[in-house]
C-alpha cells in the first residue's frame, strides 16, 4: 500500500468516526448537543482536523442524513420483501417508515427536519437520496392507480408517513392509533 493510500483511508476513516460520534451525540442528547468543540473532545481530535473534513455542522448533519437515507432504503425494502400482495406491501412499508422514524430520531430529522445543505428532488440529488425515494416508488408505483403519475402518488403517502412520523413524535397525535392511522392510510390514501 503506498503512502497516499493509507493517507486516504486515514482520513476515510476519521470521517466515518466524526459522523458516527455525530450521530451518536445527537441521538443521546439531541442535535444542539453537537458541536465541533463536543466532538472533536470525543474524537480526541483538534477542531482543525473536523473542519478539513467538514466545513461545519450542517455538512456533518448532511453526511448523517446520507447514511440515514441508505438506512431506510433498506429498513423499507426489508419491510416489504417478506409482504404478499400489494396491501400487504403498503401496509408493511408504511411500517417500516414509522419505525424507523421512531428507531432513529435524530437521523430522521438530519434526513427531513434540519437543515442539512443536500439537494431534494433535483438533478443533482445526492445517490442515497434518490434510492431512498426509489424504495417507497417500487412499492407505491404499482397501487398508484391508472392516470395517476406514480412520483407524485409516492410524494403524497410519504408526505402522509411524514405528518403521522413528526406529530406522533411531538406529541400532537397519540401513539396508541398509529396502527389505525396506517390502516387508514392503506385503506383511504393506497384504496387497498
Amino acid at each position: 500500500m503506498s503512502v497516499q493510500e493509507r493517507k486516504e483511508r486515514e482520513r476515510a476513516g476519521r470521517e466515518r468516526l466524526i459522523v458516527a460520534t455525530a450521530r451518536e451525540l445527537a441521538e443521546q442528547q439531541g442535535w444542539d448537543a453537537v458541536t465541533t468543540r463536543r466532538l472533536a473532545e470525543r474524537i480526541e481530535y483538534s477542531q482543525p482536523v473536523l473542519y478539513s473534513h467538514f466545513r461545519g455542522k450542517r455538512e456533518i448533519i448532511g453526511a448523517v442524513a446520507l447514511q440515514g437515507a441508505s438506512e431506510l432504503a433498506a429498513a423499507v425494502r426489508a419491510a416489504t420483501a417478506a409482504a404478499d400482495g400489494p396491501r400487504a406491501r403498503v401496509a408493511a412499508l408504511a411500517r417500516g417508515y414509522l419505525d424507523f422514524a421512531e428507531r432513529n430520531p435524530a437521523v430522521y430529522d438530519a434526513l427531513f427536519q434540519l437543515s442539512n445543505g443536500l439537494p431534494y428532488a433535483q438533478e443533482d440529488t445526492p445517490e442515497p437520496l434518490k434510492d431512498a425515494f426509489a424504495a417507497l416508488l417500487e412499492c407505491l408505483g404499482e397501487v398508484a392507480g391508472d392516470g395517476v403519475e406514480p412520483g407524485l402518488y409516492t410524494e403524497l403517502f410519504w408526505a402522509s408517513l411524514h405528518g403521522i412520523a413528526t406529530l406522533t413524535r411531538a406529541g400532537r397525535l397519540p401513539p396508541k392509533d398509529t396502527e389505525q392511522r396506517v390502516e387508514l392510510l392503506v385503506d383511504r390514501l393506497a384504496g387497498l
